[in-house]
């Protein structure tokens, strides 16, 4: 007991405070009711439907009987797993990076935590363009920073500008670094070439430092595409931290292998902690890894035209809906409508007031699982991820075209 007579707190206030991530959470929900014998269309995980590559399983597979990976590896990656990421970065995004800067990391996540883990000190303020990924300000919190928000919204296609964040510089006095993500999560944004480069700049020129996350750098569509911050600003090239993993591309979200591009300081230091909180990433993955990142990408053209044509239909789908607002995505595998307009009215008896409520109705109602944009810092949204079959997806969009035809 406390000397004031209280129990002793048992869990960290900075453990306790972390909150659940609501797409793991609303997915974990849709596949217990599925377990329950309901029809569950779940539009809430980021996960391709896809099965990973067979020659990247092939390879795994010989792994597996290969007495060397059956042993401790370098903690910052397979040597020939740095070597060919740093060769895919240079043929897929045109950044030239030593296999020296390249950090493999157990999956996308530990990325994120570690770059800010290695970057920021307590107290140090990052610019986060809202919405945005779950794990983003738990990260950053996680490290001892304060996210600060800088919200867009349909009317701009949720992309911030120079204008908005040199907003948030000046009141934030703090302001050490800013999280790019373009391809965005959740809202499938995607930055053209010139806001890139003026972004860039611009954190150049106020010598902030620029965490870019490139995981959905293959799915664009339409006329969008993928820019790259450090290759449009090479001078930036000293202060940026690139994120990237297998996850989306190669449809390997279970493989757990992401990595970190840093200057050789930054890899060196997060490699250090890496060395202490998991060690190597596990070498049968690593090795599936290679396989991925030094094969060539037919079976992501493949994974991309589907998507494409996920995301016109479900977009099509949604545009008949009064009250929903759904901008075209032109990357990644999300749509992000806003339903604020159904806020407040009545459906099926009830009156949902947030975002948040409205999900859990539509589960209710017609097992239909979504993520509630409370999760990405926006309330009055949805996420619904198109990474699901052409079959469920019509009949998922269709029973939600159904449903928000009743509010009155």
């Amino acid at each position: 007991m406390s000397a004031a007579g209280t129990p002793p707190r048992r869990i960290s206030a900075r453990i306790g405070a972390i909150t659940e991530s609501a797409t793991l959470a609303v997915d974990a929900k849709a596949k217990e009711l599925r377990a329950a014998g309901r029809h569950v269309i779940g539009f809430a995980a980021g996960e391709p439907d896809f099965p990973t590559p067979e020659q990247v399983v092939r390879a795994a597979a010989a792994a597996c009987h290969d007495p060397r990976n059956h042993r401790y590896s370098p903690a910052g990656g397979l040597p020939e797993l740095r070597e060919a990421v740093a060769a895919k970065t240079a043929r897929d995004s045109g950044l030239q990076v030593d296999p020296s800067q390249v950090l493999v990391t157990n999956g996308g996540k530990q990325a994120v935590y570690a770059a800010f883990a290695t970057l920021l000190d307590p107290g140090d303020e990052v610019l986060l363009p809202t919405p945005y990924w779950t794990t983003y300000p738990e990260a950053i919190r996680l490290a001892g920073g304060v996210p600060v928000e800088v919200v867009a919204d349909e009317s701009s296609g949720y992309r911030v500008s120079v204008e908005q964040l040199e907003a948030a510089r000046r009141r934030s006095p703090r302001a050490k670094a800013l999280l790019f993500c373009s391809p965005s999560n959740p809202t499938g944004a995607v930055y053209p070439p010139e806001e890139v480069r003026e972004i860039g700049r611009w954190a150049h020129e106020h010598g902030l430092w620029v965490v870019t996350d490139e995981i959905y750098e293959h799915l664009v569509y339409g006329d969008a595409h993928f820019s790259s911050m450090p290759v449009e600003v090479p001078e930036l090239a000293d202060t940026c931290v690139v994120l990237n993993g297998v996850a989306k591309t190669y449809a390997m979200t279970g493989w757990r292998v992401g990595w970190l591009i840093g200057p050789p300081d930054v890899v060196s230091a997060a490699t250090n902690l890496q060395s202490h909180l998991s060690s190597n990433v596990a070498n049968v993955s690593q090795v599936a890894a290679l396989a991925a990142v030094s094969g060539d990408l037919s079976t992501v053209a493949e994974m991309h035209a589907a998507f494409d044509r996920r995301r016109r239909t479900l977009v099509g789908m949604l545009a008949d809906v009064h009250g929903v607002v759904c901008p075209e995505p032109q990357g990644a595998f999300y749509v992000y409508p806003s339903v604020r307009e159904l806020l407040g009215r009545e459906l099926r008896g009830r009156r949902p007031s947030t975002s948040a409520e409205l999900a859990q109705l539509v589960l209710e109602e017609v097992e239909v699982a979504l993520v509630p944009g409370e999760a990405f810092g926006t309330e009055g949204y949805l996420r619904l991820s198109y990474a699901l079959g052409d079959d469920d997806l019509v009949e998922g969009a269709s029973r939600l075209v159904k449903l928000f035809g009743e509010v009155r």
